[in-house]
């Protein structure tokens, strides 16, 4: 499946080169038991996680924030290119099934997508896009700080898979 082109009017990026192979990272995206550790911002924990990693299989996540709420986040999975690219929304209910309209006020649809690309051992270029359906949506995930938060994730992911690494003696 090809990638959708950018649109700078509906998309939030960002990309980094990441002193990690592309395994190590999709094994991070992919795997329950090391997704939770990392997915969003400290104070902010994830605290359960369900992946069925194929498409149409479900991607879901609790947020705790550090006052107790609980944030459930829920979608499908589109594209799973093993090592490569993963691709998943919260448009779709598993299995590709419509969700109803106006599920909940403070949400917003949205496509994210992961791309990997080895450049050389150890090292691997990491693309983030979000797209969203509206400008409004846009600017409501821009605003909530998807930049600094998605980049500080990531920068927990590599912390995370680092000392999962240097425990394994990698």
């Amino acid at each position: 499946m090809s990638r959708a082109q950018h649109d700078p009017n509906l998309d939030l990026a960002f990309s980094r080169h990441v002193a990690l192979p592309a395994e190590a990272l999709w094994a991070a995206w992919t795997q329950p038991d090391l997704l939770m550790p990392w997915f969003c911002p400290k104070p902010w924990q994830t605290v359960a996680c369900e992946i069925d990693l194929q498409p149409g299989g479900i991607f879901r996540t609790v947020m705790r924030s550090p006052h107790g709420q609980e944030h459930v986040n829920s979608g499908c999975y589109l594209v799973v290119e093993p090592n490569r690219r993963l691709v998943w929304t919260n448009a779709l209910a598993p299995g590709f099934r419509p969700l109803p309209p106006n599920r909940d006020g403070d949400d917003f649809l949205f496509t994210g997508e992961i791309a990997l690309m080895p450049i050389e051992a150890g090292l691997t270029r990491y693309e983030a896009r979000v797209s969203h359906a509206t400008l409004a949506d846009c600017d409501k995930h821009a605003a909530m700080g998807f930049e600094k938060g998605w980049s500080v994730a990531l920068d927990q992911l590599i912390e995370f898979m680092r000392l999962r690494q240097a425990a394994a003696g990698q």
